[in-house]
């Protein structure tokens, strides 16, 4: 009787309508053909008297097959229609839906971009599959009306200026975002300085995109807190704290990368910051000749142009996106306060897997003054890192008074290694 279908992410969940109502109609159905054609030859090869009975007999039998048909009938529509009711709940629990592209005002451009393409030769021998489909996140469904604004643009012509509109959509979980067929604004990159004096160097306000922003100059950002681990990390003055990070400890919680590194054995040569602000611990990786990628967000500031100005590697994504990198291969992971994802405990340990994922076994996990709201926020951290079973080469634990007020802020730095699992 076929299948009803569900459409999540880039695959499809199946829901089998039930099959013992479908053998019971055919078994009524075969049934039926056998009485009638009983009861034709009875009517032949009886006598007048009895075949006068034979008839009423199948008319009754008949009207009863009849009143039997239409109550199946009624069933199988009740069971069809109690299975689309699930399927929605499913939907509605899940929170995923397939994009409506028969919605009013959908741009050309998005249905374009989401159509099956079949291959040309048929199945693949190697991967097994038969067509090519776009990879869009489950959650632009959500946003639809943003998703339309942001593919809404003449084909081959400039982009609209719409970072920040991408961002939005990031941030809601549309993610990754539809390809468009436009050429993105470009910022002539004056002032550009070869590696690894790039490194150091301030970078030209000229060189970055401002539209979106609430600072226009990065003496306007140098004079704000953007996050916990980027206060005045702009600034490359000698009097600034940003050139001293990572190299000199502020504090018992501050580990220094030298001595980091040693832990390691040797054998460091890729590295992955998160949350990894203007880029300075991948630049100070770097003077120890370890490539280390950056990820980050332009929240409040444009630290993706920032970064690459510095000869570094940005890589633009939230932390609610699968880390696009193969199983076992940093040697390193820093992490700071950016780590948390709003407070909630499930989606941290989803990202803490992730984590360990992408590390290799004897790699570093540097968790760098994370920000525990209260001491049973840090119980519950350790709980979870004492789960993977990682070996404790470093942690430490500083108890400070918030900044006008009572209450204290609990802060662990620590240095992981991972095991090896059989």
């Amino acid at each position: 009787m076929g299948s009803v279908s569900l459409k999540i992410g880039d695959g499809t969940a199946r829901f089998r309508r039930a099959t013992l109502c479908s053998s019971a109609v055919n078994i009524l159905m075969l049934f039926s053909v056998l009485t009638t054609n009983l009861f034709a030859l009875y009517a032949f090869t009886s006598s007048p008297k009895d075949q006068q009975h034979a008839q009423h007999l199948l008319h009754h039998t008949q009207k009863n097959m009849s009143l039997i048909s239409e109550q199946v009938s009624l069933i199988l529509r009740e069971i069809d229609s109690s299975q689309k009711k699930l399927a929605q709940m499913e939907k509605d629990l899940l929170g995923y839906q397939t994009i409506d592209l028969s919605r009013p005002n959908t741009p050309n451009e998005l249905k374009t971009f989401l159509q099956h393409h079949t291959l040309p030769l048929g199945k693949d021998s190697r991967t097994g599959i038969t067509e090519m489909v776009a990879s869009v996140g489950h959650s632009c469904e959500k946003s639809a009306d943003l998703l339309s604004q942001y593919m809404n643009y003449k084909v081959s012509g400039p982009c609209p200026d719409d970072w920040s509109l991408a961002q939005r959509l990031i941030l809601r979980g549309c993610e990754p975002l539809p390809r468009r067929r436009c050429f993105a604004k470009t910022v002539p990159k004056v002032g550009l300085t070869t590696f690894p004096l790039s490194l150091w160097k301030n970078v030209s306000a000229k060189s970055v995109t401002w539209s979106g922003l609430g600072c226009k100059n990065f003496e306007c950002l140098s004079s704000k807190k953007l996050s916990r681990e980027c206060v005045g990390c702009f600034d490359f003055s000698n009097g600034g704290d940003e050139k001293h990070r990572f190299v000199k400890a502020r504090s018992k919680n501050d580990f220094v990368i030298d001595d980091v590194l040693a832990l390691g054995g040797g054998g460091m040569r890729v590295g992955f910051d998160i949350g990894g602000g203007s880029g300075t611990f991948a630049a100070r990786m770097a003077e120890r000749n370890v490539t280390v990628i950056t990820n980050t967000l332009n929240i409040d500031a444009p630290y993706s142009e920032f970064i690459a100005a510095r000869g570094l590697f940005p890589l633009f994504l939230s932390l609610d996106h699968r880390f696009p990198f193969y199983d076992n291969v940093f040697d390193l992971v820093h992490a700071a306060s950016g780590l948390d994802v709003g407070g909630k405990p499930d989606k941290f340990e989803f990202l803490m897997f992730d984590i360990d994922r992408i590390l290799r076994p004897g790699g570093l996990f540097w968790l760098d003054n994370f920000h525990c709201a209260n001491e049973d926020r840090k119980k519950d951290l350790t709980r979870l890192i004492e789960r993977f079973g990682y070996k404790k080469l470093k942690w430490v634990v500083a108890v400070d008074a918030a900044s006008g007020s009572s209450k204290f802020e609990v802060y662990l730095s620590a240095v992981l290694q991972k095991p090896v699992r059989v």
